[in-house]
């Protein structure tokens, strides 16, 4: 049996010459990466959950074949193995990448997507229960230059203000046609007719919607304020889904919605001032979309800050037409 000195070299591929077609890449790497990362959790220390990572360097060396795929997952496994993600430890992380491919590459990303769980209270009653919440968090070291954007996605309700006055208007209707115009009014007939199917014979159509949203934060940032983000989102829009329901909290979120009907626009608008007037967020991208239970399509409104002439996400993606 041959010992470990005694192997034979094996063949690096990729470090050989390139004998096909030359070419500088913008990125290489590797996604779908399954891995845990651990999330600071305020004063009950960090949590665990699992993520899917996308860890990337470019190719500037147009002569060179490929990368070194291994190096990059296992800083990739030990950092988040060892430390919470942090913008301070995102930075360790790139700087690695970039360390082990330094006669490569200029540039590393890498792009962390999760289920965020937080317990979140019923509207009404004294239930509460888990919710899920989609985020992704980017960030790129491009010489010093190092940037973070977080990802995330708020579920919320909308019901449309058009169909709620087309709605209020048949309702209308039918109380002329149930109450006489020369007959006195009689209280408890109304309040009996308000309580029966024909005081509520249309009702407004509302849809389970979603705001999608990119934000980058002023320099110096130390932890990620997830539960802070969602908060923004949920108090601007008002109607955000439940988790326990019992009869009084669904009484209240048919309430809400009342109060709070929403074209795609109107939703836009208040994302859009909530996000403005948050002082650590300088610049984002945020997408509106109503899951139209009247149409087979959907309604998006679109908005940004504008900073530099509109928001450029960092990964390069163009968000806003998938």
């Amino acid at each position: 049996m041959k010992s470990k000195s005694q192997v034979v070299s094996m063949p690096d591929i990729a470090s050989q010459p390139n004998t096909q077609a030359a070419g500088a890449l913008d990125w290489v790497g590797m996604n779908e990466i399954e891995i845990p990362i651990r999330l600071a959790a305020g004063g009950a220390g960090d949590i665990r959950c699992p993520a899917r990572v996308s860890a990337f360097v470019n190719l500037a060396r147009p002569e060179v074949r490929g990368i070194h795929m291994s190096r990059l997952y296992l800083h990739l496994d030990r950092t988040l193995a060892e430390h919470s993600v942090t913008p301070m430890s995102l930075h360790h992380l790139l700087r690695d990448f970039l360390e082990s491919h330094a006669d490569l590459s200029t540039r590393a990303m890498v792009r962390i997507d999760f289920e965020y769980q937080v317990r979140r209270p019923a509207l009404a009653s004294d239930n509460a229960g888990w919710r899920s919440y989609p985020f992704s968090i980017i960030a790129t070291l491009d010489g010093r230059q190092f940037d973070v954007e977080v990802a995330f996605e708020v579920t919320y309700s909308s019901t449309c203000p058009c169909s709620a006055a087309l709605a209020r208007q048949l309702i209308q209707q039918q109380f002329e046609k149930d109450f006489d115009a020369d007959r006195p009014l009689d209280r408890a007939d109304v309040l009996e007719w308000l309580g029966s199917e024909n005081g509520i014979m249309a009702t407004p159509h509302s849809q389970r919607s979603i705001a999608d949203v990119r934000v980058r934060f002023a320099p110096g940032f130390q932890a990620f304020p997830f539960d802070e983000l969602i908060d923004t989102l949920e108090n601007a829009l008002k109607t955000p889904v439940q988790t326990a329901v019992k009869r009084e909290d669904e009484q209240e979120f048919a309430r809400l919605n009342g109060q709070n009907l929403m074209f795609c626009e109107d939703a836009g608008r208040r994302v859009q001032g909530a996000l403005d007037a948050h002082d650590r967020i300088v610049d984002f991208w945020a997408r509106c979309r109503h899951f139209e239970s009247l149409h087979p399509h959907n309604a998006v409104a679109i908005v940004t800050k504008g900073v530099d002439g509109g928001y450029k996400p960092i990964d390069g993606y163009p968000e806003g037409w998938d």
